[in-house]
C-alpha cells in the first residue's frame, strides 16, 4: 500500500509536487496525527468548515473520510442540517446534492 499514490498526488502531484508532498507530510501528516483531537472529531470540524466557507471542491473528499472514520450517514445529514442556519441554506442544498452523491456510491 506503501506505493500507493496518495489521493494529493493523484490530484495534483503531476504539476505540483511540492504542493503533494506538503499535503502528504505536513496536513495528513504533522497536523492531521497531532494527539488533541481525534481523527473522528477532525473529520467533524474539517466537513463542517468545507461547508461554512462553500469549499465544494474538497467536501466530497472530505464526507468520504468522515466516514471512514465512522462518522454516520445521520450525523452527516445534522450537520449539514444544523449549519443551514449559520452558512446559510444554499451551502446546505449544495452540501447535501454532494452528500447524496457519496452516499448513493456506499449503496453500489
Amino acid at each position: 500500500m506503501a506505493n500507493t499514490p496518495s489521493a494529493a498526488r493523484k490530484a495534483f502531484g503531476d504539476i505540483a509536487p511540492g504542493l503533494a508532498d506538503y499535503t502528504d507530510q505536513v496536513l495528513f501528516g504533522d497536523v492531521w496525527e497531532r494527539p488533541g483531537l481525534a481523527p473522528r472529531e477532525r473529520c467533524i470540524v474539517t466537513v463542517s468548515s468545507l461547508i461554512s466557507l462553500y469549499r465544494t471542491n474538497e467536501l466530497g473528499f472530505h464526507i468520504r473520510k468522515a466516514l471512514a472514520t465512522g462518522v454516520t450517514q445521520a450525523e452527516i445529514i445534522e450537520i449539514i442540517t444544523h449549519l443551514a442556519f449559520y452558512a446559510g441554506w444554499p451551502t446546505a442544498s449544495t452540501a447535501l446534492t454532494i452528500a447524496r452523491g457519496i452516499f448513493d456510491e456506499k449503496k453500489d
